[in-house]
C-alpha cells in the first residue's frame, strides 16, 4: 500500500528541513568508515593497551585484526528492576559472539537513574540531564576506536535515548538496541491510582499506600504501565534498532536469552561485508516518522516529544513540534494501555504487540516499509514474532488480527480517529497535551490561575483545601534551565481528586509528565519556559486561563500591555540554592540546556535569543 499523503508530505518537509545537515552527517560517518576499523593503525602501544585485560583466544584474535570486536555498553545495576536483569548478559554475547567468529568486549557502563525512586525528591532535577549525561558516557566508551559494532543495553526513560544519541556520534558502527523485558504483571494499575488517589485524601495509610506500589512494582524488569520506559522499547523496534519482536520479552525466559544471544550474532553478521549496516544509516528521516507514528498510535510517553527531536539532531535530522502535530491528525489512537486504559504493558504484548501494530500502520499507509533495520531490509519483518522451536530461535508471521479489542484495534477501529498527543499554542508559548486518556468533557478548561513554583507548595495548598474550586494549576519555574525539568507526578493525585469531585481542572506548567499524566488535562513542557522569561513569568493569581485541546490553544485572558508590564515575583533557584544531591555538579549543564521543543538538549546549536530573557530576570533581581 502507498504511503499516507500526510505522512509523505512530513517526511519530505523533514528531508528538505535537514538536507545540509543531513548530508554533512552521512559524510562524516562515510569517511569514518572509509578509514577502516581505527585500530589498525594504532600505534603499538595504544593496541596493547586495548586487548592487555582479553584472555584466551580473544586476545589472539584482536591482535590480528582477523575478527570483529562488538563493544558492549551498559546501563547494568542492580538496583533498577528495568536494568537488573542485564547482569547476565556480557557473558552471553561474549559466548555467543565468539560462535560467529566475533569478540566482544565491555567497553563501558552508563549511569542509568529511576524517575520511579527520585520521583518528587531533588534528584529528580538530574533526571533530564541525565540523558545527555549518558550519550557522552556512551561516546567515552566507544572513543577507544577498538570496535566494529555495538550492543547497548538499555531500556528506560533517558537510558535508551542517551544510548542512541551516543552512538549516533559513531554512525559508521552499526548497533544494536537490547532490552530486557518487562515484569510480570502484578497489582492492577487502576487498583494502584485509587490507593494513591485515597492516600492523597488522607484516606488510606502510608503502610496501604507501600503495599500497592510494593505489588505493583514487584519484580525484575520493566514497569509495566505505558511509560517512557515501554514507550523507548516500542519506538526503537519501529524505527528498525531492535530485533524483531525482543521488546517485550520477560527477563528470565529462555527466549529473553535467545534473543540476547541472537543480538550479539547480528551485531557481527552486520559490522561488515555486504549486510553492512551502520546505525546512522539505520536511523534516517524515514525512520523517525516511523517512530513518531507508532508512539502517537499508542498514545506514548510525552517524553518523547524531547528525545525524539533529541535523537534525530544526533543524526543530522532537524524535528520539530509541528511534524508531531501533524502526523498525530492522521495517526489513529489504536492502543489502551495505562495510563491510557486499565491494560498493562504485557496485555498489550499478548493482543498482538508490536507485531500487529506494525502490520495495521503498514497496511494503513503510516509507516515507511522500505527502511534499513539491524535484521536486514524492510519494515515488514517487524511484523513476525520470535519463537523458540526445539530450543532454535526463529521467527514466524505474527497475529493477523487484533487478541484483544480493548487493548489493540487496527488502523480501520481505532479507539479515536488521531494520535494520543497533541500541540498546544496561544499567548503564553507552546506546549504538550497528551489526551488519549483524557475524557473528551474534559479537553477544555477555562478557570482562574492558581500559581505555585513547587510541587510542595500545591500539596499544602490541596490539603489546606484551598483548591476546592474550578481552578487551572500553574507550577512554573519547572523547565530545563530552571532546575533540569523534574517530573510533577506528585500532583497527579491530588488533581484527580478534585476533578473526581465535580471541579474543573487543569494544569500548565513549563514542567515535564512523562507518559503518566493520565486523566487530567495538563499542559507540559511549555516553551518559552518560565526562567527564561516566558510569559508564563507573569501570570498571576487569578488570572483566567483557557486550555482547549479540541482546538489546539493555550491562552492567559491578560491584556498584552499589561503582562509584559507586570513585575516578576519569582524566580528559579540560584546556584547556591540548586546545591545538594550532586546538583552543583550539573550547573554546567544547567546553564547550557536548550528549550524543550528542541530536545532540551546541551548538544547543538542554540540560538541566543533563547538565554536573554533568562539574563534580563538575572538583572532585574
Amino acid at each position: 500500500m502507498s504511503v499516507h499523503p500526510v505522512v509523505a508530505r512530513v517526511t519530505t518537509r523533514i528531508a528538505a528541513r535537514s538536507a545540509a545537515g543531513r548530508a554533512a552527517y552521512l559524510e562524516r560517518i562515510a569517511e569514518a568508515h572509509r578509514e577502516g576499523p581505527a585500530r589498525r593503525d594504532m600505534a603499538c602501544s595504544n593496541l596493547a593497551h586495548g586487548f592487555a585485560g582479553i584472555t584466551g583466544g580473544d586476545k589472539d584474535l584482536l591482535r590480528a585484526m582477523r575478527r570483529p570486536n562488538v563493544a558492549i555498553v551498559s546501563s547494568y545495576n542492580d538496583m533498577l528492576s528495568a536494568h537488573q536483569p542485564m547482569q547476565e548478559y556480557p557473558a552471553w554475547i561474549k559466548d555467543a559472539a565468539r560462535a560467529v567468529g566475533g569478540v566482544a568486549q565491555f567497553a563501558g557502563g552508563v549511569p542509568a537513574m529511576c524517575d520511579g525512586i527520585t520521583q518528587g525528591r531533588a534528584g529528580m532535577e538530574l533526571s533530564l540531564f541525565s540523558r545527555d549525561v549518558i550519550a557522552m558516557s556512551t561516546a567515552i566508551a566507544l572513543s577507544h576506536e577498538m570496535f566494529d559494532a555495538a550492543l547497548l543495553l538499555g531500556v528506560c526513560d533517558k537510558i535508551v535515548p542517551g544510548l542512541l544519541i551516543g552512538a549516533l556520534s559513531f554512525g559508521h558502527l552499526p548497533a544494536v538496541l537490547v532490552p530486557a523485558g518487562p515484569m510480570h504483571s502484578g497489582l492492577p494499575n487502576s487498583e494502584k491510582s485509587r490507593v494513591r488517589q485515597l492516600y492523597a485524601e488522607g484516606r488510606a495509610t502510608r503502610e496501604d499506600l507501600l503495599e500497592a506500589e510494593s505489588a505493583s512494582y514487584h519484580s525484575p524488569g520493566t514497569c509495566t504501565f505505558y511509560g517512557t520506559a515501554n514507550s523507548n522499547q516500542l519506538v526503537v523496534e519501529v524505527m528498525g534498532l531492535h530485533l524483531p519482536g525482543a521488546s517485550f520479552v520477560p527477563p528470565g525466559t529462555r527466549l529473553r536469552r535467545a534473543l540476547t544471544e541472537k543480538a550479539a550474532r547480528r551485531a557481527v553478521e552486520i559490522s561488515r561485508g555486504a549486510d553492512y549496516t551502520p546505525v546512522g544509516h539505520v536511523v534516517d528521516e524515514k525512520s523517525v516518522v516511523n517512530g513518531l507514528v507508532a508512539l502517537l498510535a499508542t498514545g506514548g510517553s510525552t517524553n518523547h516529544t524531547m528525545h525524539l527531536v533529541a535523537i534525530a539532531s544526533a543524526a543530522g535530522i532537524e524535528l520539530s513540534w509541528d511534524d508531531f502535530a501533524e502526523l498525530s491528525s492522521v495517526a489513529p489512537l489504536l492502543a489502551r494501555v495505562y495510563p491510557n486504559g486499565s491494560a498493562d504493558i504485557n496485555h498489550f504484548q499478548a493482543a498482538g504487540g508490536v507485531q500487529f501494530l506494525v502490520h495495521t500502520l503498514l497496511e494503513a499507509g503510516l509507516l515507511h516499509e522500505d527502511v534499513r533495520t539491524v535484521a536486514g531490509p524492510g519494515l515488514a519483518r517487524y511484523t513476525e514474532e520470535p519463537v523458540l522451536v526445539e530450543g532454535v530461535l526463529s521467527w514466524r508471521p505474527g497475529a493477523g488480527r487484533s487478541l484483544d479489542t480493548d487493548v489493540l484495534r487496527p488502523a480501520s477501529e481505532p479507539f479515536a480517529a488521531d494520535g494520543g498527543l497533541r500541540m498546544l499554542s496561544g499567548n503564553l508559548g507552546r506546549a504538550v497535551i497528551k489526551v488519549s486518556a483524557v475524557e473528551a468533557r474534559h479537553r477544555v478548561v477555562e478557570a482562574p490561575a492558581r500559581v505555585f513554583t513547587t510541587q510542595e507548595a500545591f500539596s499544602a495548598a490541596f490539603r489546606a483545601g484551598e483548591l476546592e474550586r474550578d481552578v487551572v494549576i500553574v507550577v512554573r519555574q519547572q523547565g530545563p534551565q530552571a532546575n533540569g525539568m523534574p517530573e510533577l507526578h506528585k500532583l497527579v493525585p491530588a488533581l484527580g481528586v478534585l476533578q473526581d469531585r465535580g471541579f474543573r481542572v487543569a494544569l500548565v506548567t513549563d514542567g515535564r509528565m512523562s507518559g503518566a499524566s493520565g486523566k487530567i488535562p495538563a499542559a507540559i513542557q511549555l516553551t518559552p519556559e518560565a526562567a527564561v522569561g516566558g510569559p508564563l513569568a507573569r501570570v498571576r493569581d487569578g488570572d483566567v486561563l483557557r486550555l482547549d485541546a479540541e482546538t489546539g490553544t493555550l491562552e492567559v485572558f491578560v491584556d498584552p500591555a499589561e503582562l509584559d508590564a507586570r513585575e516578576l515575583v519569582d524566580f528559579p533557584p540560584d546556584a547556591q540554592a540548586w546545591t545538594g544531591t550532586g546538583r552543583e555538579l550539573f550547573a554546567a549543564l544547567r546553564r547550557a540546556v536548550g528549550p524543550a521543543d528542541r530536545g532540551a538538549s546541551v548538544f547543538g546549536p542554540i540560538a541566543a535569543s533563547h538565554f536573554e530573557g533568562r539574563f534580563n530576570q538575572e538583572v532585574s533581581r
